[in-house]
């Protein structure tokens, strides 16, 4: 029976509502640091190629918690780990938040990582929609719970340029005391949430071992998809506010074109659930890697304002489609029992490959350049448009024969 948003069971609207309010509001943190992160490490580090360590710190501390964070969410509950995981936000934007004041890029890279603890509790947020949904709902609760993300598209940036000169001269500091009071609206919000824990007998038999399940073609498209998808996205997404300094836009110009990448990202979960519905999860994933390689064109073509816009705009809608379809996939590789381990193992593997990405950004920039950065994406949304069109010939080929 096909289930929608309107005749979905009241819980599982009330939760999908709930945690999409979530995400908006921890991704309008997520985006306002998007916009800043790199301009604050130029100002701390002006002299150095590493402006982006701390954002790739901050992945770096989302990998090394995401194993730990999920345990721990396995032993209490959803609800209690995500609020745990708001209580370290607040310390972490006070860190950075102090960093700023004292001009220390060393305790502003430590902030950055305690910050990516932080995200590594709130990215749980897809999969505990899908947890809490019916198999025939749960590719739109993923895709709604993330729909959240359009608030975040909306107001990060804007709170982005309303806050980097809240203590001119120092600027940027402003902008970290904002992530405290949204990680304190989210805290409040998470109270109302319902998500079943695990009973005793789903924590003590974890199933399959992870190698078994991993190892499935499904799994393999799905996690390749998610961290691809994720990795090209952070390459040059990080890159693109240094590269618009450079060619002389100023933080307004920045806050919108990275205001549209997000809409780019979070807009289509409104549809994207109900596409893969239709067309299947395979396509979508195409869709996303052709998007991906319309992004690298533009970005190829000028350095205006509009091709920066469209640019990030097609690379935010290349991400929802793969990241989406991957998560979509990878919901089917498991079951109950062995949901965390799985999910940490994507996660934790996505987020190795994203830190790695948003230092060579950085690099790339600082020393090569703009077109660089676009063209060292080529060959991983190759490879994975390679591996689905295997994949899709192997299947069809096993049915005919």
């Amino acid at each position: 029976m096909s289930i929608d948003i309107d005749t979905a069971p009241v819980y599982m609207k009330r939760n999908v509502f709930l945690l999409s309010a979530c995400l908006a509001v921890s991704m309008t943190g997520a985006t306002l640091i998007i916009v800043v992160i790199g301009l604050t490490g130029l100002m701390l580090n002006p002299d150095g190629m590493l402006v982006t360590l701390p954002l790739t710190l901050q992945f770096v501390g989302t990998m090394a918690a995401i194993f730990p964070a999920n345990i721990l969410m396995r032993n209490i509950g959803r609800r209690a780990g995500f609020t745990i995981g708001q209580i370290i936000g607040v310390f972490g934007a006070l860190i950075c938040y102090q960093a700023v004041m004292d001009n220390n890029f060393d305790l502003f890279c430590f902030g950055g990582f305690v910050l990516g603890i932080h995200n590594a509790f709130w990215g749980f947020y897809r999969f505990a929609g899908a947890e809490s949904a019916s198999v025939e709902y749960k590719s739109r609760a993923i895709s709604y719970v993330l729909a959240g993300g359009v608030v975040a598209a909306i107001i990060g940036p804007e709170l982005a340029t309303y806050s980097h000169d809240l203590f001119a001269p120092i600027l940027f500091a402003g902008s970290y005391l904002m992530i405290v009071g949204l990680c304190c609206v989210t805290i409040t919000i998470l109270q109302f949430i319902k998500i079943p824990k695990l009973s005793l007998g789903d924590k003590k038999d974890s199933g399959r071992p992870l190698l078994e399940i991993i190892k499935q073609p499904m799994a393999i498209i799905a996690i390749m998809s998610a961290v691809v998808g994720y990795a090209s996205m952070s390459l040059i997404m990080t890159a693109t506010p240094l590269a618009m300094k450079i060619c002389g836009f100023d933080i307004n110009n920045t806050s919108f074109v990275i205001q549209w990448h997000a809409l780019g990202m979070f807009a289509p979960n409104f549809f994207t659930g109900h596409l893969i519905r239709k067309f299947g999860t395979r396509r979508i994933i195409i869709m996303g890697i052709i998007s991906m390689f319309g992004c690298v064109a533009v970005n190829l073509s000028g350095i205006g304002l509009w091709q920066f816009w469209l640019a990030l705009f097609l690379l935010g809608l290349g991400w929802n489609f793969m990241f989406v379809g991957g998560t979509n996939l990878l919901t089917d590789c498991y079951n109950k029992k062995e949901q965390n381990k799985v999910q940490s193992f994507n996660d934790f593997l996505m987020f190795g490959v994203v830190a790695a990405a948003s230092l060579s950004s950085g690099i790339l920039q600082q020393t090569i350049g703009w077109h660089a950065v676009n063209l060292a994406i080529l060959l991983p949304i190759t490879m994975t448009l390679l591996v689905l069109g295997w994949y899709s010939f192997s299947k069809k080929h096993n049915k005919l024969a």
